[in-house]
């Protein structure tokens, strides 16, 4: 399961406010090296959740497509008779 963008950004705002408040260089480094992470990782979860709105919108439109197509080949009875339906 991949951590949402919100996450991200969260952890990567806790980590700069770390950064900041700290007196520690070690403590200060580390925390802006984990922020920069959870900034490059809030990228690539806003990509992720992009490409979801874009596959599920590809995907309603499918749907709908062949539902229409479907509605458009309601079978009725042939008057040939060696034919069970229309469309045949």
């Amino acid at each position: 399961m991949y951590p949402s963008s919100t996450l991200c950004r969260t952890q990567e705002e806790y980590h700069r406010e770390r950064a900041a408040s700290t007196t520690l260089e070690n403590v200060r480094a580390i925390a802006a090296g984990a922020a920069a992470a959870w900034g490059l990782e809030a990228v690539a979860a806003e990509k992720r959740e992009a490409r979801g709105v874009r596959t599920r919108a590809a995907a309603d439109l499918l749907a709908a497509e062949k539902a229409e197509a479907a509605a458009a080949r309601e079978y009725g009875f042939s008057e040939n008779p060696d034919r069970a339906f229309e469309g045949d």
